[in-house]
This record gives C-alpha cells, sequence and structure tokens, in this order.
C-alpha cells in the first residue's frame, strides 16, 4: 500500500556523510513533487557523536515535525539502539545486517559488498530510494548536482555505488518496501532552509554590508551572503569580535550601506552595547538573532525559544524597537525585508528573532516573487537647505531628516552622548528631554504599522493556543488533532512580538474559554509580556526547554495533561 505521508531519519556520526545522503534525498523527493520539512539534530562537534537528518515528507503541505518514525536508515549500530522504540507500526530500518536487534523490521544490508566504506552512506541512500520508489536517474541527477564540482573519479563512484544499491533494493521482497504515493502533477519549487531565506530576503531588500562573527546556528546566514555576494554587490566583514562586527555595521550604515548583522545569544551579548549606540545615533540596522539554548555556551547546536526577553530588553537606556519572529521559510523571506524597511523608515535597531530549529529546517516552497520588490537603502536623500543642518531635527513624528556624509555640502554630525539637533554634544537638560521624546515618539509610528497576528478557527473557541516565532507549523497541526477528538480550538499566532497592539487582538483573547500559550522556553517569556503589556493573564502554558523542536505530537500531550474546560 502506498503512503501518502512518511517520516524519514536518517542517524550516524558526525562526518559520516548523513548530511550528504540526507540532502540528496530531500531535494530529490522536492524534485518529484513531495512536500518536506527537514529537521536537523547534531552535537558540537567536527566528528563523533549521534546526528540525525529528520525528512517528513507528503503529498500536502507538511506543517511541522513528527516524533515516530517510518524509515530509519542507521549508518551505525548506535542509531538502532536510540531510535528503535520511536518506530511505527510497520516502520522499516534500513541498516548493516550486524545492528538488527530485537523483533524490529529490518532490511539488512550487505554494505560491505555494495560499496567501500568511504561509500556506505551512498549506498544507504540507494537502497532506501529504491524501496520508497523513488526513480534512479532523478536520485543520480541530484547527487551529481550535489558533487558535481568534485573530482570525476568520486562522481562515477558515488553512481556506480547508488546503481548497486538499487539493484539489490529492487530485488527485496516487496514486503519491505515503503512506497510513496505519487504526486500527480509535480510543481518546479525552491529547497531552502529558514538561514538561506533570510539571507535572499536581505538581498531583495538591498543589503549591502554584512558584518559578522561565527556563531551557530546564525553563521549559515552569512556563509550564503558570502557566496553570493560578488554577484549582488555587497561586502562582508569577519570582524575580530562581537563587540567590532556591530560598530562596523553602525558605520557601514551611518555612509549610506544598509547593513545587517547575524549572531546567537551569546554573541549578541556583546553587541548589546552597539545597539544603543545605533539608537542614539538613529542608524539603521538589522539584527537577526538565531536563539539557542543558554545560558552562557548552553547547547550550541540545539533549539529554544529563551531570547526574546533578552532581545526585547537588550541596550541601555530607552528607546522604540521592532521585533519580528518568523514561523516559515516564506516569513523568514518577508519579515527580512520588513525589517529593512522599518530599519530604514524610522532609523533605528530592529530585530529578526529565528532559533536553530527554523534556521536549519528545509522545506519546499514556491519560488519567491521579486518582480519589481522596492528595496530600502537611504536613496532619497533629504532635501535640506538650512545651515547648519539639523540631524537630529525635532520633529513631531520624532524622524528627522537624514543625509550621508560626504553628498552634499551640509556638515553631518553624529555623536554617542546626548546632542542638539545639529549633532553636538550637549548637557543641557531641556534638550535632554526633548530628544528623549524625539526618538520616543518614533514608537508611535511602529506601533501603528505593526503586523497583527495571524487567527485562525471559529470564534469563542473552547481553547485557544497562542504562540509566535518557529512553533507556528506545530501549533496548527496539534490543533487539528485536538479538533478531531471533539475539542473547539482556534489559534492566535504572533509574528511580530514587538510592539503589542492589544486592538488586534484582545477580544480574541477574552471570547476563549481557556487560553494556552506554547512556547520554547522555561518560563513563559511571551504569555509573560502579554500579561505585563496587556494586563491578561495566561498561566497554563506548554513549554519546550529540552533542545529539540516543539512538535504537535507534545503539544497534544501537554495539553492533556494540563487540562481544559472543553464540552
Amino acid at each position: 500500500m502506498e503512503k501518502e505521508s512518511l517520516n524519514i531519519l536518517i542517524g550516524g556520526e558526525a562526518g559520516g556523510g548523513l548530511v550528504t545522503i540526507g540532502q540528496i534525498l530531500a531535494k530529490s523527493l522536492v524534485r518529484k513533487g513531495y512536500s518536506i520539512l527537514v529537521t536537523q539534530d547534531y552535537q558540537s562537534r567536527i566528528r563523533g557523536g549521534h546526528n540525525t537528518f529528520g525528512i517528513r515528507v507528503g503529498i500536502e503541505k507538511i506543517l511541522a515535525p513528527k516524533e515516530s518514525i517510518d524509515l530509519l536508515i542507521a549508518l551505525n549500530e548506535e542509531t538502532v539502539w536510540l531510535h528503535k522504540e520511536e518506530l511505527s507500526h510497520g516502520g522499516r530500518v534500513i541498516v548493516d545486517g550486524a545492528y538488527c536487534i530485537g523483533d524490529i523490521v529490518c532490511v539488512e544490508v550487505p554494505f560491505s559488498q555494495l560499496a567501500d566504506k568511504r561509500y556506505v552512506n551512498t549506498a544507504a541512500l540507494g537502497v532506501a530510494c529504491s524501496l520508497l520508489g523513488l526513480d534512479e536517474i532523478l536520485v543520480a541527477t541530484a547527487l551529481k548536482d550535489y558533487i558535481g564540482k568534485k573530482i570525476t573519479e568520486v562522481v562515477e563512484t558515488n553512481l556506480d555505488v547508488l546503481s548497486k544499491a538499487y539493484r539489490w533494493g529492487g530485488d527485496q521482497s516487496p514486503s519491505v518496501s515503503i512506497k510513496l504515493k505519487p504526486v500527480s502533477k509535480p510543481e518546479k519549487r525552491l529547497m531552502i532552509n529558514g538561514n538561506e531565506a533570510i539571507a535572499l530576503g536581505a538581498f531583495s531588500a538591498g543589503v549591502k554590508f554584512c558584518a559578522f562573527y561565527p556563531m551557530t546556528p546564525a553563521t549559515s546566514i552569512v556563509m550564503y551572503l558570502i557566496a553570493h555576494a560578488k554577484g549582488m554587490g555587497i561586502v562582508v566583514e569577519q570582524a575580530e569580535d562581537e563587540i567590532a562586527a556591530i560598530n562596523m555595521a553602525i558605520g557601514a550604515s551611518f555612509a549610506g550601506a544598509s547593513s545587517m548583522l547575524a549572531t546567537s545569544g551569546g554573541g549578541f551579548a556583546l553587541m548589546t552595547e552597539g545597539v544603543s549606540l545605533a539608537a542614539m545615533t538613529e542608524t539603521p540596522i538589522v539584527i537577526v538573532v538565531a536563539q539557542r539554548p543558554g545560558p552562557a555556551t548552553g547547547l550550541p547546536t540545539r533549539t529554544e525559544q529563551g531570547d526574546l526577553e533578552f532581545v526585547l530588553h537588550s541596550g541601555h537606556g530607552e528607546f522604540p524597537r521592532a521585533v519580528f519572529a518568523p514561523g516559515s521559510i516564506e516569513e523568514c523571506f518577508d519579515l527580512t525585508r520588513r525589517a529593512f524597511e522599518l530599519s530604514e523608515r524610522y532609523q533605528g535597531p530592529v530585530f529578526l528573532l529565528t532559533d536553530q530549529y527554523l534556521a536549519d529546517s528545509y522545506r519546499a516552497v514556491d519560488t519567491f516573487d521579486i518582480k519589481n520588490l522596492p528595496q530600502f537603502g537611504p536613496s532619497d536623500v533629504a532635501k535640506v537647505s538650512d545651515t547648519p543642518y539639523n540631524r537630529y531635527q525635532i520633529t513631531e513624528s520624532g524622524i528627522s531628516p537624514r543625509l550621508l556624509p560626504g553628498l552634499t555640502q551640509h556638515l553631518v554630525v553624529a555623536d554617542s552622548d546626548e546632542h542638539t539637533g545639529d549633532g553636538h554634544i550637549t548637557e543641557n537638560l531641556s534638550v535632554r528631554k526633548q530628544m528623549v521624546e524625539k526618538r520616543l515618539r518614533k514608537g508611535r509610528g511602529i506601533l501603528e504599522e505593526v503586523i497583527p497576528p495571524e487567527r485562525s478557527g471559529e470564534a469563542r473557541p473552547d481553547l485557544l493556543i497562542v504562540s509566535w516565532g518557529s512553533s507556528r507549523g506545530a501549533v496548527q497541526e496539534a490543533a487539528s488533532m485536538l479538533r478531531g477528538e471533539g475539542l473547539s480550538v482556534s489559534i492566535l499566532h504572533f509574528s511580530q512580538v514587538w510592539p503589542l497592539q492589544p486592538s488586534q487582538f484582545l477580544n480574541t483573547l477574552h471570547e476563549a474559554r481557556e487560553v494556552v500559550c506554547v512556547e520554547g522556553n522555561a518560563t513563559g517569556q511571551f504569555s509573560r509580556l502579554i500579561g505585563r503589556e496587556i494586563g491578561f493573564q495566561i498561566p497554563k502554558r506548554v513549554l519546550r526547554y529540552d533542545g529539540l523542536p516543539i512538535t504537535p505530537e507534545y503539544i497534544r500531550l501537554q495539553i492533556k495533561k494540563i487540562g481544559t474546560r472543553g464540552k
């Protein structure tokens, strides 16, 4: 019987080639027309340790990862022991015969006969694709695309091993196959992850400069920018540390280059003084913070939503900001553009808050429509006739005319101290009060442009699930599960978490019989933010902080434990 969806997990040691075959398999599935969602779980080491590459695949759109495994591709014995209890009913394990244990259904592959030790991963790929019913030519093409720049001998050896593995898989009993139902009309789509989508969004918005110091899981954003920097006409600079990186970005932006940074919590901790500098000098800058579990180094390769309050309160002093939290690949692209737009318009720091799960999660998405998209750099030079030029002129909106240094006859002055309208240092306390109020007035404009939370489901539900950021898909699928059990469930999902506009959602909160907030942290940071800012308390929470992504099964189980006042 053909399956409409499967959950595939590839497990093995770092350096054993599991990511290589994972990406080739994922790309083959996308080219065949399937929807996918990839989750990567890896330890903080170059070689060794137990890593996994999960692919949930289906005919319909896949929204979230799944916990039970339908096909386990075990590249070592440890993988079998660690994941055998997660196998679904009828689940299969592709494994070396010596590693098959207990009563699990094993496809015992004679890897030593099919390939040299260096190519065992390719043999496993061939067997898996054969059992899934994928066309060999399709997979071979994806393999060549992935390793095509390597020497011809390596490519030919891989293709030979792939062919042998296909033949071996085809000779096995049909009872061990686990074929996917074919897609009737495959459509051409992109296979990209969250970090790549952020980089593409930055390109489309007109980014010209990026500074960074490497820090997982944000580094691949910058690596993608670097790979295309020459063609896109941007400069990427690896600084000696995060303090230097943010100051470089501020300097580039001051000179007129739309600038961004990409980091994680530990790196951002060093940048916070620079955040205040950008606010005081009213310099546009976009900062991507890819969250991982802390404190300190924490779990550098795992996921969490633990830095919301940190980002929200980063930088000393009082000044406006906006914080976006994408929940899908499409939002990674769109909200990156939005961040650049607001940063340039309101002349200050704007944040994009993502996490390791979304950063590394490959998905199949439609090609982004980039025709006629505006770029948001300082292309419109302010028309200023008065001398001296008042960079920080007091205005009703709080937005002052911005000239770029060296492009007009006017002197452009900036200072990190409190300053007068023309940019010079002042200790006049009356001017100080006016300048604070001027900067804060920009927050009114940001508030008027807040993206409303996405509401789905019926009005006045038994249960309203509140969520933000990367938990979006898992919450949608969990809500569907709960509806199937007779519970009336609606969702209120936030992709912009600051500022909050109560008129957009307060009535929705009050209309629900029960409200539960789902978050990837231990203290319920977003539910506390709603309580503090809006006055609506959400004591019931589904929290996850073990480093793993939130799944639909996890949400459903925790909501059952909490209990609701449903019908």
